[in-house]
């Protein structure tokens, strides 16, 4: 082989090697991607099925019932115009508590309660997630419009 056949050789692999480590990486990007789901979209019905999300927003008030001698416990979360229940057994943080905001990871079940792998409570008084803050100034906005035209808040499927 000429030089020249040998360097040309030798850009065309790195080019695959590229191309190929740049399929791999996308391809585990696109396999660890976290949705976040308006609570409102997913009593819609508009939330990924194949996989698990993210949503959040405040724990409605007088809605945590635990499991005597379990680790178990259900809940609601409110974006502050539809609730969701929420089904999750393991340790909860220490900041988890009514009226305040969390951030739940999991999926939808049959029954149309999400069971979360995973739960997030905001860690101080004056600290939400970006996403929460964002999703619930937006209905805060959109309640004040239902309400002046007298529609219905949320409407379930």
């Amino acid at each position: 082989m000429k030089p020249r056949q040998q360097r040309m050789l030798a850009v065309g692999l790195a080019l695959a090697g590229l191309a190929i480590a740049t399929a791999l990486t996308l391809r585990a990007f696109q396999d660890n991607m976290m949705f976040f789901i308006d609570i409102s979209d997913v009593v819609a019905g508009e939330y990924p099925e194949a996989r698990n999300f993210r949503i959040g927003g405040l724990v409605v008030d007088d809605s945590i019932e635990r499991e005597p001698d379990s680790l178990e416990i259900r809940f609601r979360v409110t974006d502050t115009r539809c609730e969701l229940p929420v089904s999750y057994t393991g340790v909860l943080p220490d900041l988890f508590r009514e009226g305040q905001g969390v951030v739940a990871i999991g999926r939808l079940d049959d029954s149309e309660t999400f069971v979360a792998d995973r739960i997030l409570a905001k860690h101080d008084e004056n600290y939400m997630a970006p996403e929460v803050a964002e999703m619930l100034a937006k209905h805060a906005e959109g309640k004040a419009a239902m309400a002046a035209r007298g529609t219905a808040e949320c409407n379930p499927t």
